[in-house]
């Protein structure tokens, strides 16, 4: 090779090196089922005694753990170089990782699991300079799993899903969490929750925002809206939504989409209305 020219790379460097958002998606598709595989293992066998308070009415178990170290695999086996930021610690792997970084909830609705009800699962999401490209959830108490990959759509279960159609508040259900991590925030959280009340079909909580996010992407839920979420506790979500046609926006104006805080969701026309009720109230 003459010195002047430029070396070029591997085909099979350059996609290590820009993966294409379906083989991302691949990826975070079996880290997550990965998870998911720990929580049907472990389904109705973790004792009282194995929970652990990370805050009030914030459990961990080993299977928050051992789920996390389960969907690790396929992201480092893949991307060893990007870095990963996650529920329950993983560490931050940041070197050479050129923006990529994988974002991890190994047990979305750890209360829920812990108590037989079946809303909780497993959300893998990755974003490269805070856009998201690839996410998927899996729901093992659901026996449900749904995936988006940017520009590719939405789908569940392997079936295309898009956002509802509803436009009008009187005629929305509208999904919520309650700030049980920011009790400071409940006097505030309680005269959003009695204006939505009064002003649509009705208001939901299940426990996981994740699923809630999946549920707005599916159609079923036409709104959504949380004052205290983490970027693992939405991140696969939010794509999930924005990839069915709908709108995912952080509540406070201006703030990245990934940096944690109130979050709202919905199909366009529900999102604007519920935005504009939440923030006057």
């Amino acid at each position: 090779m003459d010195s002047t020219e430029t070396p070029v790379a591997a085909p099979d460097a350059l996609a290590a090196a820009r993966p294409e958002p379906g083989a991302l998606l691949d990826v975070a598709l079996r880290a997550a089922r990965a998870a998911s595989a720990v929580h049907a293992a472990y389904s109705g066998r973790t004792r009282v005694e194995d929970w652990s308070l990370k805050g009030v009415a914030d459990f961990v178990t080993h299977v928050d753990h051992e789920a996390e170290a389960e969907a690790l695999r396929p992201i480092r086996s893949a991307f060893p170089a990007h870095a990963v930021l996650a529920e329950e610690g993983a560490p931050l792997a940041a070197a050479g990782s050129d923006g990529w970084l994988w974002i991890i909830d190994p047990l979305d609705g750890t209360t829920n699991y812990l108590h037989g009800y079946p809303e909780y699962c497993a959300s893998v999401a990755v974003a490269r300079g805070g856009e998201l490209l690839a996410g998927a959830v899996v729901s093992h108490g659901r026996g449900t799993e749904y995936a988006a990959a940017r520009g590719l759509g939405a789908r569940r279960d392997g079936a295309p899903i898009s956002v509802s159609s509803i436009d009008r508040l009187e005629r929305a259900l509208i999904g919520t969490g309650f700030p049980f991590k920011a009790l400071e925030l409940l006097d505030a959280y309680q005269a959003q929750f009695a204006r939505v009340l009064r002003a649509t079909a009705g208001v939901r909580r299940a426990g996981s925002a994740a699923l809630d996010l999946c549920q707005v992407a599916a159609g079923w839920f036409d709104g959504f809206w949380e004052l205290r979420l983490a970027p693992w506790d939405i991140a696969a979500g939010a794509l999930i939504v924005q990839e069915a046609g709908g709108v995912v926006s952080r509540l406070e104006h201006g703030q990245p989409l990934l940096a944690g805080g109130g979050y709202l969701a919905g199909n366009p026309a529900i999102h604007e209305q519920l935005g504009g009720l939440v923030r006057d109230a």
